[in-house]
């Protein structure tokens, strides 16, 4: 598989979370180009602030290989972190974050704090946005102008 179809996973997943009345982002975590999870937002469904895509992914990969580190793996969203997400990515030691959309308001990688470039990051993945750019905004504002 090529990145391109991993974002498309992360995609699906983002869709998924939106027919569930989440907001849609998806997240697809790869190691040596083996898909090792995927999810989208689950927030609302399980109660849970700390439920994003991002953060279920990481906890499913390490919970599958008994690890709390993650090396060698990448991580493909529709949207930037937050910095929440950011500091679980940096915690799992993620090689590559390929991400979608920007997020202005809420991001924390290359908007907002710039969580990797701070002095107090331990680890800092290369980082790759404008991946899948235009279906990932696309989404997430069909979304939130039907709420409006």
């Amino acid at each position: 598989m090529t990145g391109r179809n991993f974002m498309d996973i992360a995609l699906d997943e983002a869709r998924k979370a939106a027919a569930r009345d989440e907001t849609p982002v998806g997240a697809v975590l790869v190691r040596d180009g083996r898909l090792l999870a995927a999810a989208g937002n689950e927030t609302r469904l399980r109660h849970d602030p700390t439920a994003h895509a991002e953060v279920l992914v990481i906890r499913a990969a390490c919970a599958q290989l008994s690890s709390e580190r993650l090396a060698g793996a990448d991580l493909y969203v529709t949207l930037e972190p937050c910095a929440m997400c950011a500091a679980a990515i940096s915690f799992a030691r993620i090689r590559r974050l390929y991400f979608g959309a920007s997020d202005p308001k809420g991001g924390a990688v290359e908007s907002g704090p710039r969580f990797f470039g701070q002095p107090t990051c331990h680890h800092a993945p290369d980082v790759y946005s404008g991946i899948g750019e235009t279906a990932s905004a696309a989404l997430l504002k069909a979304f939130f102008k039907a709420r409006r």
